[in-house]
């Protein structure tokens, strides 16, 4: 009678080091070099992972986080509160903080402009999570989006604004290439006349470590089109959020 094997352990057997196995990581780096594409931290590499290599690239991260923390002497064999913390800082970094680099993007419904809209609209504030490629610390935040749509433009939902900015955000950033990187996203969807991001962020890396100041805050935009050429609208758009309540 065959012996059955936990699908789990096979997994995790193939990412160990020693197991005569290319290592996950190693095999989907060369796929993406082959490409000629890049992998910065900020990058999206969804389509040069296979199915169920995502599993294993979790399992590969936890006995590298393993071994960081031997190395920082922290004894997790016979600490109880660290005996399962590589595993649970590699799905943190894979599933969560990082996902947004190894999932496809969301599924976004596209409207047509039936009724013409060419209107200011402003979407916001929606909350931003994301990590300083720096440090990997948290950076945690708002963002507002303004649209000038043309009779040409697809409209999405309104839910669907925070899945794009989650998807960008969940990944080691800097604030000034994230809102970039959104506005391309936005811009190429919804092909408005005009699109505008601010984002106001606080960095642990600058609360938690450095010069530990917990008041400072980093404010950034964005302006693309009609927003970029009009300074009446961007007048506008910038009055109507200052005029809103922003703690």
């Amino acid at each position: 009678m065959a012996t059955q094997i936990d699908p789990v352990e096979q997994r995790v057997a193939w990412a160990m080091p020693g197991s005569g196995s290319t290592p996950v990581a190693d095999r989907i780096r060369a796929r993406v070099r082959e490409s000629g594409r890049r992998f910065h931290a900020n990058d999206n590499i969804q389509e040069f992972i296979e199915d169920d290599e995502l599993p294993q690239l979790e399992a590969e991260v936890a006995e590298k986080m393993r071994e960081v923390l031997e190395t920082l002497v922290i004894d997790t064999e016979s600490d109880h509160n660290t005996q399962e913390t590589a595993e649970r800082v590699a799905k943190l970094y894979v599933r969560e903080v990082f996902g947004g680099r190894y999932v496809a993007p969301p599924k976004v419904t596209e409207f047509p402009n039936a009724a013409r809209l060419n209107e200011l609209m402003i979407i916001g504030p929606v909350t931003v999570r994301s990590a300083c490629s720096h440090h990997l610390c948290p950076i945690i935040g708002r963002i507002w989006v303004g649209v000038m749509p043309n009779e040409h433009s697809a409209l999405i939902g309104l839910s669907k604004y925070a899945r794009l900015v989650e998807w960008v955000m969940s990944r080691p950033q800097i604030q000034e290439e994230a809102i970039a990187q959104l506005a391309d996203l936005l811009q190429d969807k919804m092909q408005p006349d005009g699109l505008a991001i601010v984002m106001e962020a606080d960095h642990s890396c600058m609360q938690w470590r450095g010069v530990r100041d917990m008041d400072s805050k980093m404010t950034n935009s964005v302006m693309r089109g009609s927003f970029l050429k009009d300074k009446d609208l961007r007048r506008e758009f910038l009055s109507l959020l200052n005029g809103r309540d922003r703690r």
